[in-house]
């Protein structure tokens, strides 16, 4: 399996991850970098994919994905009768302008 390693190591990598996951789940759409979208896509609808298994077991593999106690919270209540239906796909990406300093790709993804 392939991934991308943004640029950090292991440590780093899975916080900016968490930190994200965090962000995304607040907010419901955040704009950052391309390879960063990508990761976290991945990631998120396989805390959606939990959060609709609903059990302890999932509900305690999304605290270790998310690290934020309240957020899981919202995700097991607000998400599975939002995407009860759906099988899959639950975050689009928007491509946006190059980033001014450093031209770097930008994106919104948001919550489908």
């Amino acid at each position: 399996m392939s991934y991308s390693k943004l640029g950090r190591n292991s440590s780093a990598r899975k916080a900016l991850i968490r930190s994200l996951l965090a962000a995304f789940f607040t907010h419901g759409k955040i704009e950052t970098t391309e390879s960063k979208a990508k990761t976290l896509k991945r990631v998120a609808d396989k805390v959606i994919t939990w959060a609709k298994r609903g059990d302890l077991h999932a509900r305690r593999l999304a605290v270790q994905a998310v690290a934020d106690a309240g957020v899981v919270h919202k995700i097991f209540e607000e998400i599975p009768e939002k995407y009860a239906d759906r099988k899959g796909g639950y975050t689009r990406i928007y491509k946006l302008d190059c980033r001014r300093g450093d031209a770097a790709p930008m994106v919104i993804i948001e919550l489908v």
